[in-house]
């Protein structure tokens, strides 16, 4: 069975971030994820996952100035001494939460800076080997984030083989692959290999994955017969309270808990 995961960015957003770990135990998910945990001491964090009594599947590097819209630096010339910063910032957090999956984001920036992109995701592999931490790359759709760096699932594999790090692996959202490509089963066939963390939300309007055009009570199941152990990350808006729009993840052990 598919082993689901809150995104508590997206999630549960009528709390409070702390707020959020309980919430989602509560609904039956045993493990969350999030952007970005640097809001808040890592001691708080800490404590409210240990609390929740759930794990943490993966979060994100800092990604720069956030609300200047910046979405990485990994591929941004220039930056280097910001992003070699960005990987001390979340190993710490990464340590006292347990999470053996972090994301590197690879930013706005032209094709052309491939080279700067390939030689920051070795730096922060070898980075973070040694701690027993993978990273991930995400192909992320141009229609939500315009400019970003690595839009498809064909330059993310070509990435991964020239990287060469064993710890540096594919996220997979069917959210984002759906708007740049389709044909998500077939692609999820052909990558597995490199897959190591999936993400999930309704396509076009990123709301509960119950509606639009991907019929996730067929793909879902797949990822058992594919022999998938990961993760699946809920990266989806919810169309009113969260726990309102959980009967899609009944199968799946998650529901609302009792009044």
């Amino acid at each position: 069975m598919p082993r689901l995961a809150a995104n508590l960015s997206t999630m549960f957003t009528e709390l409070p971030f702390l707020e959020r770990f309980g919430a989602a135990a509560a609904c039956g998910f045993r493990a969350v994820e999030f952007l970005f945990p640097y809001a808040e001491s890592l001691e708080a964090v800490a404590e409210a996952k240990r609390a929740a009594g759930v794990g943490v599947a993966l979060f994100n590097l800092p990604a720069g100035d956030f609300a200047a819209e910046e979405r990485g630096m990994a591929a941004l010339a220039g930056r280097d001494e910001d992003f070699q910063q960005s990987l001390e910032t979340a190993l710490p957090y990464a340590r006292a939460l347990d999470a053996r999956r972090l994301h590197v984001m690879a930013g706005i920036a032209p094709s052309g800076s491939r080279r700067h992109y390939i030689g920051n995701l070795r730096k922060a592999a070898d980075f973070f080997q040694p701690y027993g931490i993978g990273l991930t790359i995400e192909p992320i759709n141009r229609r939500d984030m315009p400019g970003y760096h690595l839009s498809y699932q064909a330059d993310a594999i070509s990435v991964l083989d020239e990287v060469g790090r064993q710890n540096l692996r594919l996220q997979m959202d069917f959210y984002h692959c759906q708007i740049m490509e389709g044909d998500l089963l077939r692609r999820l066939e052909a990558n597995l290999s490199y897959i190591s963390h999936i993400q999930i939300a309704g396509v076009p309007d990123r709301c509960e994955p119950d509606s639009g055009e991907v019929s996730y009570e067929r793909l879902l199941p797949k990822l058992d017969s594919l022999g998938y152990a990961g993760w699946v990350g809920c990266e989806y808006r919810p169309r009113a309270r969260t726990a309102d729009g959980l009967a899609w993840a009944a199968p799946y052990g998650i529901q609302a808990p009792a009044a």
